[in-house]
């Protein structure tokens, strides 16, 4: 049972959470997400855009990977607007009429699960000088071949789109600063100091939070990908400089490596300082020794000690900063480390057992080390516009990773207030309904909210359908990529299907290199974060794919390979500053992989191999 340290605030009303003259938003303001019955029971489904029909899950399965729940689906569509077009339309790329098309054009949720548009991105490719609709997939599939091909419409290419976004790229290689983050973050922080404890905040405040968060969400979502989209222009362009004038190929990779600042590390950091206690000191040791069920009973119960009360202090703290990373944690309704802390303990658990060589100050500093040697040597050899370039694409791919990492931070964090909100709503409407349960908030539509407030016990039966609809819906795979429209449910893989064959000694898994260097160690397979299994020092981890609740398995072990993802993708943003290899696109790398077996990474080339022994 998840269990909370100390009490978390929530918080009354946000600007945007009232229509005009002040009037409370309610169901006629609203353009509802559709619920479709997929033969399991009515879910969450949107509407595919005709003019840009290929989605995938490539990139959105690392930020939801999981099922939506009805509620945060509805409340990000009804009341946080599109940011997605909204950061479009800013670089002038897409034009307003290709937004406007009634369907959820770049982004919406088939099946249950969420999908990006990457047929816009194709699209933008082709406006953009220099860039491929190969290298476009690249980053977002990790492969070429994996989505159905783009077939060219009329429109696709537009040369005053072209000039605009041309204009637009060069601003983001000149800037300097990102004025609109530190105003982003001032609102953030307005925000949250407004909030008040849950204890003295009425069911009315608690419904204002998550009303008048969301339009805030959006506005912030869009600088984030203002932010993302600019850190691809310098990385396509360092990329494109590199491959052109050196023979390395994997240069760029370091030269991008080690540039410290980066938000989603810190954690890491922290958790490994709390780790070096428990490594250091007998009773805690013991406790642990025990194993992490119970963990955080045994630990009340001794904290009489220095030490165990020591470490307690230590770790309240570590959740105050970081309680609202998680697996799934831009989705309210999951829970994260602030809501579970059984979450965190059991990746101490892991990272205690490692040398002190792993710790990741140490491991960050050397690779910095390494990037600042190769900077130096790279500027040797260029003249000209040519270093200028290089200087302005590397500059620009430093500010935009560091900010990106940063503003991502501070939009879970906001979603981890609102979480904390709705789960106490959620947990006093359960309090006075008969066999209620506080998740059944969650199965609600946004529109629904008002009427499931006054009678929670007439929406039993919707409740308890659409739980249902989820748990199948949660036991298949859905579709990587498709077009025009999602293939029937019936037509999807059952997720304990195994479906590649075991790979046999001297087989070789080619994927995309993420981060360069060589290392061989015992393959662990994890799927979930929140139980590592036996993962430890000397291990290879490999994944399905990573957020940010992943990146402190990443310390103790000796190199990463994950089944989907780019080359701006989490495991290689954090494997870069950690100095792993990593290998991504590795596809069906957690299938064919036995448990246990040796492998060696070679992160340059991009390979995975199956050793003897």
């Amino acid at each position: 049972m998840a269990t909370e340290i100390s009490p978390h605030r929530v918080g009354v009303g946000y600007r945007g959470s009232r229509g005009e003259g002040g009037a409370p938003i309610g169901p006629a303001d609203l353009n509802v997400t559709g619920l479709v019955d997929f033969g399991l029971g009515p879910y969450i489904q949107t509407t595919p855009s005709r003019r840009f029909p290929v989605y995938t899950r490539g990139n959105t399965g690392e930020v939801y990977p999981e099922v939506v729940f009805p509620l945060s689906a509805t409340m990000a569509k009804d009341l946080g607007g599109d940011p997605f077009s909204d950061a479009l339309l800013a670089t002038g790329i897409i034009t307003s009429s290709e937004c406007g098309e009634d369907a959820d054009v770049h982004a919406g949720i088939f099946g249950g699960y969420s999908y990006l548009n990457l047929s816009v991105s194709r699209v933008i490719a082709l406006r953009t000088p220099g860039a491929t609709i190969a290298q476009n997939d690249a980053t977002f599939l990790g492969a070429e071949g994996v989505a159905p091909p783009h077939v060219a419409k009329r429109g696709d290419r537009n040369p005053l789109a072209v000039l605009r976004g041309v204009l637009y790229g060069l601003r983001v290689l000149l800037a300097d600063e990102i004025p609109h983050l530190s105003t982003d973050m001032a609102e953030a922080a307005e925000w949250r100091a407004s909030l008040p404890d849950s204890a003295s905040a009425s069911e009315d405040d608690l419904v204002d939070v998550m009303a008048g968060s969301a339009p805030m969400l959006a506005r912030l979502f869009t600088g984030h990908l203002l932010v993302s989209g600019g850190a691809g222009i310098g990385f396509g362009l360092l990329r494109d400089i590199c491959s052109r004038r050196f023979e390395d190929g994997s240069l760029f990779l370091t030269l991008v490596s080690g540039i410290g600042e980066v938000a989603s590390v810190e954690p890491s950091f922290a958790l490994w300082d709390i780790s070096r206690a428990v490594a250091d000191d007998v009773i805690l040791t013991s406790l642990f020794d025990e194993g992490v069920d119970g963990l955080f009973d045994r630990l009340l119960t001794t904290k009489d000690s220095l030490s165990t009360s020591a470490f307690l202090a230590d770790f309240e703290d570590f959740l105050d900063n970081y309680g609202s990373r998680g697996p799934n944690e831009w989705e309210m309704a999951c829970e994260v480390w602030g809501t579970d802390p059984t979450m965190p303990l059991v990746i101490i658990d892991r990272m205690r057992h490692a040398d002190d060589d792993h710790a990741p100050a140490t491991r960050s500093a050397a690779r910095a080390g390494e990037r600042e040697e190769a900077v130096a040597v790279a500027r040797s050899q260029l003249r000209g516009i040519t270093r200028w370039l290089f200087d302005r694409s590397l500059a620009s791919t430093v500010l935009h990773s560091r900010a990106r990492e940063q503003g991502k931070t501070m939009l879970v964090d906001v979603i981890h207030q609102v979480r904390l909100a709705t789960r106490e709503l959620g947990r006093r409407i359960a309090e006075r309904t008969p066999e209620g349960r506080p998740d059944d908030l969650w199965y609600v539509t946004y529109s629904e909210l008002d009427a499931y407030r006054q009678d929670p016990a007439s929406f039993a039966d919707v409740v308890a359908s659409r739980r249902a609809t989820r748990d199948s819906l949660s036991q298949l795979v859905p579709p990587f990529c498709f077009s025009d429209e999602m293939p029937p449910i019936d037509s999807w893989e059952r997720r304990v299907k195994r479906t590649s064959e075991a790979a046999v000694v001297g087989a070789v898994l080619t994927g995309i290199p993420g981060c360069g260097g060589v290392a061989q160690g015992r393959a662990r397979v994890v799927i979930d974060p929140s139980d590592p299994g036996d993962l430890g020092p000397g291990d290879i981890l490999i994944a399905p794919l990573t957020d940010p609740s992943w990146t402190p398995l990443f310390v103790p072990v000796e190199a990463v390979v994950v089944d989907v993802g780019g080359q701006l993708s989490h495991a290689v943003i954090v494997s870069r500053e950690l100095g792993l290899p990593c290998v991504v696109s590795a596809t069906g790398a957690t299938q064919s992989i036995p448990d246990g077996a040796l492998v060696e990474v070679d992160g340059a080339a991009g390979t995975v191999t199956l050793m003897a022994g």
